[in-house]
């Protein structure tokens, strides 16, 4: 029980290594901290409830902590793969060597997407994998009493 009570200036930090480990685990594609997510959101669940909170509360309080860590995921990735947005000022730049999937016709608009699946959508994604786990967490909770 210690566990879920841990102050939030401790909690916060510990999280914020395990997800720069999962980035570093996945060579800078975030699937593991969209993995992540779902333990993360269990523990936000726990905590939250532990504190007797009233539900709503408890939601709404789940709901600002799971944007939290989405943020500190798109800072990462916004710091990782936001260097590479300057290539596409760049006539001479080579898409195609990059490194990245080709999963369009131009190599240029799949070095776009490869962006926009990295920094956006990837941290959205963790956003979702917490809110899911957290509230199946609280539903579970509450249908036990």
């Amino acid at each position: 029980m210690k566990f879920f009570k841990l102050k939030s200036w401790i909690a916060f930090p510990v999280f914020v290594i395990l997800d720069l480990i999962c980035v570093g685990a996945g060579m800078g594609v975030p699937v593991f901290c969209i993995f992540l997510g779902f333990p993360i959101g269990w523990y936000l669940a726990r905590r939250h409830l532990l504190l007797n909170l009233e539900i709503k509360d408890a939601l709404v309080k789940i709901l600002r902590d799971s944007l939290i860590t989405s943020g500190v995921t798109f800072v990462f990735m916004a710091v990782l793969w936001g260097r590479t947005v300057s290539m596409l000022f760049d006539p001479a730049a080579d898409f195609i060597n990059f490194g990245i999937p080709m999963i369009l016709y131009d190599p240029k608009a799949s070095f776009v997407g490869w962006l926009v699946l990295m920094i956006v959508i990837s941290p959205s994604l963790q956003l979702l994998a917490t809110i899911f786990a957290a509230y199946l967490t609280v539903a579970i909770k509450a249908n036990r009493g």
